[in-house]
């Protein structure tokens, strides 16, 4: 699903977008400084559409640049991409008639710390897709299969097409069959106690509390964040042990129900921390105890913002 042709779609496509006045910005992605990077790219004329490409290193979720958008902007988006524009929708921080979402054919992005084990990815020169296979020219050329070297995200989707799309480039993918998505939380599930504190002390420990996961996620979106409040300030600033956990425990318990597992928020954190696990947990609970998976549908309403007479009550009852 990674060809020059799409890309050369895409650029068709914005411009004739741009031109005929659809929209007045188009987010997607550019070359980056380096072979195995993109950018985001904010195309306002048909001249910089020529910008726009399309390939297995278009990792950024785009709908984080959706917030406070007062334009008609057409959204380049992902499976992922769409899902956090949907939530967007749902909770009314975009209206629908300012977003065009232009779905895209995706196979999975490339995670560069699995590349890196492979290939040293400062001597890639240039890089191509044949089929299932990414390669890589480097004094010779390397061969790898696409599979091998994707973010861990994406070998738990099977939503890689846009749920929702007013226009769709190329053909859709073929939906993966994912044997468990959740194989990996309900593993975790099944330590001991002390295990599972061990490794959120462990988790505490590497994060430096830098907010990129934060920064990096679409549906962190808050004016003001609860960490960054002083009045009341709810809990310390500090790298901490106590502190870094009440945060990472919170900031996942505001995306409960609302997580769409783009993995925006480990691919960002320069300590390597896997953040998606205790997300993950949350998006396991909300899918079996309230029937809801996020950023499907932009007329229905969000888990936790309905109310329905069987749900699950334990929570509020005594025992």
């Amino acid at each position: 699903m990674w060809s020059k042709e799409i890309t050369q779609k895409i650029r068709a496509t914005a411009e004739s977008l741009l031109l005929e006045g659809k929209v007045d910005l188009i987010i997607g992605y550019e070359a980056g400084s380096t072979p195995l990077r993109t950018a985001p790219s904010f195309v306002r004329s048909a001249e910089q559409a020529s910008l726009l490409v399309w390939n297995p290193f278009c990792e950024n979720n785009l709908s984080v640049y959706l917030e406070g958008r007062k334009e008609k902007v057409g959204l380049m988006a992902k499976g992922c991409d769409a899902r956090a524009a949907v939530v967007a929708l749902q909770e009314k921080r975009i209206d629908r008639d300012r977003l065009l979402i232009i779905g895209l054919p995706c196979s999975g992005v490339v995670d560069r710390q699995k590349l890196a084990a492979s290939v040293n990815i400062d001597a890639v020169k240039a890089f191509s897709v044949d089929k299932d296979s990414l390669v890589l020219q480097t004094e010779e050329e390397v061969r790898l299969p696409l599979e091998d070297v994707l973010h861990a995200s994406c070998k738990t989707c099977s939503r890689r097409n846009a749920p929702v799309s007013d226009i769709f480039i190329g053909e859709k993918s073929s939906e993966p069959q994912v044997k468990d998505e959740f194989a990996e939380v309900k593993s975790f599930e099944g330590l001991g106690t002390q295990e599972r504190w061990r490794y959120f002390r462990e988790l505490a420990q590497k994060c430096i509390r830098c907010y990129a996961c934060r920064n990096a996620c679409p549906l962190c979106y808050c004016q003001e964040c609860i960490v960054d409040q002083t009045q009341p300030q709810w809990f310390g600033k500090t790298a901490a042990e106590e502190d870094t956990l009440i945060y990472h425990i919170i900031r996942a318990y505001h995306c409960a129900g609302r997580c769409i597992d783009c993995g925006a928020c480990s691919r960002a954190c320069p300590m390597g921390i896997d953040l998606r696990l205790l997300n993950k947990k949350l998006q396991k609970d909300v899918q079996e105890l309230y029937h809801y998976i996020p950023g499907l549908n932009p007329d229905e309403a969000p888990a936790f913002g309905t109310f329905k007479l069987d749900d699950p009550q334990d929570c509020i009852t005594e025992k």
